[in-house]
């Protein structure tokens, strides 16, 4: 049999009363028991009684009902060469998307290097009895042939419904049956940190693997997209469980692994999941459409750091700062202005540039939207109506370099954008710099220094001698990067 999941939760033990369980266990936990006998000896003999042959709570009876739902994912890939899902660093390695790795091993920089042919495999589970089922779309990405192994060792085909690249899921569907194995998503509050939780996965080829541990942390940005907003467990996950579920104690899933913070691949207790909110929407608009179409205002925003806050005289560092309006945007149609700070959406408080851009993404093109904004110290308010959000197609400037450098402080080498070819008219390229530990990057183009445009190195050092001899310590300046504007704050005293 392979019921629908989830099941009723488990009761305790009839001779044990709920408070008396809850001691036990915590009794077992705190003293690092595992199986061994508890010293019930020294308690009151009514206690003794009631701890006699008592076991401390594990997860085998909900393992036992979810498990069957879970399996293998091997799809046959074809690369084009490297591809980096571990940022290199001597330090420290962030392996994030890390668990699906084809043919992975080691550089020197400690970042993977890939074959061009080869499987990648990860998990998934099944959402729905017909065959339905969730996994991540970094596992099946570019990939042929998917291929799925269930608990009880079947192999079938699945086919792609859709994905969701920004949100790293998938959608399969497997056919052939209808009495599929499985479970379903939490409906209620998300967990708590320190709630119990448990992984089934695929680590490393090892199929039906279970590992447990707790809610370690909430809303976490891992710096891989706008729409972050992980669980963190320390349930052990490795290469292999991404795509997988994580459960609560009942059996319900509360998130979808898809990353690992490691430094050698391996797991060190830091894993991320999508909480089951996010999936259950995306899951749903991919069954029905097979893709995502989300909301677009059409501005690249920033955090709103101090040195902004007082300069806008802003009562909390708080807010999305408008970098950049898109041409043809529907911000471009708006009063919005770079430098603007959004401080609310429809009335709804705004944390900071990520929390605006999930909810913009959260609502559908066509919706009518009023922002709360900070203009020129002013408070106002902005209407517009969303695009749909469309594919992006970064490009940097080309930084040939002209006839002739003007260096200056910071290690920066700049020329006017105007006589660098692909450069546009405005601004000023950095061709050369070592101030990367600023955020200048090579290739950047410098637009504007405490809110005032330039557009020759010369006005840059104007702007950033008279910054520091008029006392201040920091300067703000914006740049665009690509075809994205961003603010820095650069140190000038």
């Amino acid at each position: 049999m392979r019921p629908s999941i989830p099941a009723e939760k488990p009761s305790p033990a009839p001779a044990v009363q709920p408070a008396v369980l809850a001691a036990v266990v915590a009794l077992a936990v705190a003293a690092g028991y595992v199986g061994s006998r508890i010293d019930i000896e020294s308690s009151t003999p009514a206690l003794a009684a009631d701890l006699r042959g008592v076991r401390p709570v594990g997860f085998a009876d909900v393992v036992e009902r979810v498990k069957p739902a879970v399996f293998a994912v091997r799809v046959q890939v074809e690369d084009d060469g490297d591809r980096g899902t571990a940022v290199p660093g001597a330090q420290q390695n962030r392996s994030f998307r890390g668990f699906g790795i084809p043919n992975a091993a080691p550089d020197g920089h400690g970042a993977p290097r890939y074959q061009r042919t080869g499987k990648a495999q990860g998990s998934g589970f099944f959402i729905s009895a017909d065959g339905y089922a969730v996994t991540n779309e970094h596992v099946i990405e570019r990939g042929r042939d998917i291929e799925i192994t269930t608990d009880d060792g079947d192999i079938y085909t699945a086919k792609l419904v859709g994905a969701d690249p920004k949100t790293d899921l998938a959608l399969l569907k497997v056919d052939g049956r209808n009495d599929f194995p499985y479970v379903q998503f939490g409906d209620g509050a998300p967990p708590r940190v320190g709630d119990w939780v448990f992984a089934v996965g695929n680590p490393f080829g090892l199929g039906g693997t279970v590992t447990a541990g707790i809610v370690s942390a909430r809303g976490r940005d891992i710096g891989n997209g706008p729409y972050d907003d992980f669980i963190q467990i320390d349930a052990p996950v490795n290469l292999g469980n991404s795509g997988g579920p994580t459960f609560d104690v009942d059996g319900r899933v509360i998130g979808v692994n898809t990353a690992i913070f490691s430094p050698n691949g391996g797991s060190i207790g830091i894993a991320f999941a999508i909480p089951a909110q996010a999936v259950k929407p995306i899951v749903a608009l991919l069954r029905d459409k097979g893709a995502v179409a989300r909301g677009w205002a059409g501005v690249q925003l920033d955090p709103v750091s101090a040195e902004v806050a007082l300069r806008l005289r802003l009562k909390k560092a708080e807010g999305a700062l408008v970098a950049q309006i898109d041409t043809g945007s529907p911000a471009a149609k708006s009063e919005l202005a770079a430098g603007d700070v959004i401080t609310s959406i429809n009335s709804a408080p705004i944390r900071d540039n990520r929390d605006l851009s999930r909810k913009i993404g959260d609502l559908a093109p066509g919706t009518h939207v009023t922002f709360g904004v900070v203009h020129g110290g002013s408070e106002r308010t902005v209407a517009l109506t969303l695009g749909e959000l469309p594919a992006a197609s970064p490009a940097r400037a080309s930084a040939d370099p002209p006839a002739a450098r003007v260096p200056w402080d910071f290690g920066l080498v700049l020329a006017p954008a105007a006589k660098v070819r692909g450069a546009g008219k405005r601004g000023v390229v950095v061709l050369d710099t070592t101030a990367t530990g600023h955020g200048i990057e090579t290739g950047d183009v410098i637009l504007e220094i405490g809110g005032k445009a330039v557009d020759s190195p010369e006005e840059v050092k104007t702007l950033l001698d008279r910054a520091r001899g008029g006392g201040k310590r920091t300067v703000t300046m914006r740049l665009m990067s690509g075809a994205t504007s961003r603010f820095i704050t650069l140190p000038v005293g």
